[in-house]
């Protein structure tokens, strides 16, 4: 299984990076982990096929982590002539969330009969969800989103397990989705002061260590934690970096 961050940035393009996206490909799935505002510029400057895609799988619903939906579904209607079903997976309340946002952007859009099925499922904490080749167990994070869930998200693919934290502050579900993963991405605001719902180095990296999870890396990053990564003793992602778990 391959992990591509498509996208390593915060909301404010810090550093010049894309919005938060990850592409995993596995054997028998490609799926992306969240689809920020920019996403659809990173993966044409990447050269992906976006008809190879097969869906989406939301932690929360802020712009830089969902925002680009309405552009990746307007060019699979119109330019990359999509007809193979693409799923969208998310917190509750998210189908009419993402409706809003679509008319927001490109009014008359979410009314227009597609070439191609959209298939939706509300995620809910604790509860692990299956798919084509991989599976997705979503835990309770410390953030928030306009009153609807923010999680953290397990995934199983290829007998391997890859941990997102989503956007939040540290908790007791964070460690528990975290544990013992082959890879935790794991998102990191700033250098040594928290910002409310996000984490910060300093004591992040004293708290790693008990997770187990046999690789971390390092995402969301403000200009404070860039200014600072010479010093960062924790791999850090970039946007374009391909990991193989």
């Amino acid at each position: 299984m391959d992990v591509t961050f498509i996208g390593s940035g915060d909301a404010f393009g810090s550093g010049g990076r894309f919005n938060t996206c990850f592409l995993v490909a596995g054997a028998k799935t490609r799926f992306l982990i969240d689809c920020g505002a920019s996403t659809l510029v990173a993966l044409k400057r990447a050269g992906f096929d976006l008809n190879g895609i097969d869906g989406v799988v939301l932690t929360h619903l802020h712009g830089d982590h969902f925002g680009g939906l309405p552009f990746l579904l307007l060019d699979a209607q119109l330019m990359s002539k999509r007809i193979r079903p693409f799923f969208i997976w998310g917190p509750e309340g998210f189908p009419q969330r993402l409706r809003d946002l679509r008319e927001a952007l490109f009014p008359g859009s979410s009314s227009v009969a597609l070439k191609f099925a959209i298939e939706t499922a509300e995620l809910a904490a604790g509860r692990r969800h299956r798919g084509e080749g991989f599976a997705v167990t979503p835990f309770t994070a410390m953030h928030s989103a306009g009153g609807n869930p923010c999680f953290s998200l397990r995934f199983e693919c290829d007998g391997k397990v890859v941990t997102y934290s989503g956007d939040t502050a540290w908790s007791d579900d964070l460690a528990r989705a975290a544990q013992g993963s082959d890879l935790f991405i794991c998102e990191c605001s700033s250098y040594e002061k928290p910002v409310k719902g996000h984490l910060a180095y300093l004591p992040l990296k004293q708290t790693l260590p008990a997770l187990g999870a046999k690789r971390v890396i390092l995402t969301h990053m403000n200009p404070d934690m860039l200014a600072k990564l010479a010093e960062i003793e924790i791999e850090t992602a970039r946007d374009g970096l391909t990991l193989t778990v």
